[in-house]
């Protein structure tokens, strides 16, 4: 698909979301304040886990349960439709970009500034794959790479396909905006 295709069909994108905010139809901003709810839901779950292990008491595994429980409901409210395992797949890059965070964090609070960048890029990189996917903006025969970072030939930033779509995730999820 030729650049000006691609960004014809960013802009459209940012457009009907502009509109749909507009018209309450979606807030994104709800949503993805939602999605980091879901994010600490997921670490709660793996606390009650490694928690009933160390302890030995199986009460901790109940209230896994009940925490998995809720954290279900909430993620249907993002994930309306999904397609084989993308309900899985999003839970886990929600958690995956949590854990790089809480990495990232302790990295930067140890003065590895660098590697604490690098991990941030790395959760946002989820959490926009996580976006692109539960927004459709991701269709798998879309995704070519060909030189390095490159999209398609015509890719002059080479940013990669993470690259760009957090750029959209940028624009499309924007929680200052009202």
């Amino acid at each position: 698909m030729p650049e000006e295709d691609k960004l014809k069909k960013i802009n459209d994108l940012i457009q009907k979301v502009d509109e749909m905010k507009k018209q309450d139809k979606m807030d994104l901003s709800s949503d993805q304040d939602l999605s980091i709810a879901i994010m600490n839901l997921v670490s709660i779950e793996e606390h009650f886990f490694f928690t009933g292990a160390k302890t030995g008491k199986p009460e901790y595994y109940d209230m896994l349960q009940e925490v998995r429980k809720m954290r279900g409901e909430l993620l249907r409210k993002i994930i309306k439709e999904h397609e084989g395992e993308v309900w899985c797949i999003s839970k886990h890059l929600l958690a995956a970009s949590m854990r790089l965070m809480e990495v990232g964090t302790k990295q930067h609070k140890a003065g590895n500034k660098k590697e604490a960048e690098e991990l941030f890029e790395k959760a946002y990189d989820c959490y926009s794959l996580f976006w692109g996917l539960n927004m459709k903006l991701i269709k798998t025969d879309d995704i070519k790479k060909i030189d390095g970072e490159a999209i398609n030939v015509h890719d002059k930033e080479k940013k990669g396909f993470l690259g760009k779509l957090g750029e959209l995730v940028k624009k499309a999820v924007d929680c200052c905006l009202e």
